[in-house]
């Protein structure tokens, strides 16, 4: 078992880990770059909230990096950055 000196120090290495980059040691999620995501797809903020079924609040939010988003909002950008018109098709129809 491991003592509460250990799980700090787990803790620390993972967070220094994270800050120089090494996102796959670390146990926190890269961040992701929604605004880039959105420019290639060609559309504006606005557009793109409502191709996407987004609040576009929310859009700002995670482009001016005052949130991140969630894993499940991670894996729609994700699919999002690899097929764009695909998904937009797909979120229409939803």
């Amino acid at each position: 078992m491991k003592s509460a000196f250990d799980k700090i120090a787990a803790g620390l290495d993972d967070a220094i880990a994270h800050a120089n980059g090494e996102a796959g040691r670390s146990k926190v999620a890269a961040p992701i770059d929604v605004a880039a995501i959105r420019k290639r797809t060609g559309k504006t903020q606005d557009q793109f909230a409502r191709a996407y079924h987004l609040p576009l609040g929310t859009v700002r939010d995670w482009e001016q990096c005052r949130s991140q988003p969630d894993a499940p909002a991670r894996v729609l950008l994700s699919l999002i950055s690899a097929e764009p018109d695909t998904i937009e098709q797909l979120v229409q129809r939803a």
